[in-house]
């Protein structure tokens, strides 16, 4: 990716991370525990995989974590 440039300059993954932030806040008091399990996890893997993906050294293998990062968009 460009020189210099931080997986943390993305606002893609400043958006995801924010949502993960208030997904985890939203459900804090579920009781329901494999569902919120699910749903905080869904919501962590999206900007976890977009920060995999852009750190990785070939087109492929970040376009594959995105495709995680779509997945698990579908998800939450």
């Amino acid at each position: 990716m460009g020189a210099g440039m931080r997986f943390e300059d993305l606002l893609v993954w400043k958006r995801s991370a924010r949502l993960c932030s208030e997904v985890y806040r939203s459900f804090s008091q579920s009781r329901d525990f494999g569902f919120k399990d699910q749903i905080t996890r869904s919501a962590l893997s999206i900007a976890s995989n977009i920060a995999e993906g852009y750190e990785r050294d070939s087109d492929r293998d970040r376009l594959k974590f995105l495709s995680y990062a779509k997945g698990s968009c579908a998800e939450l």
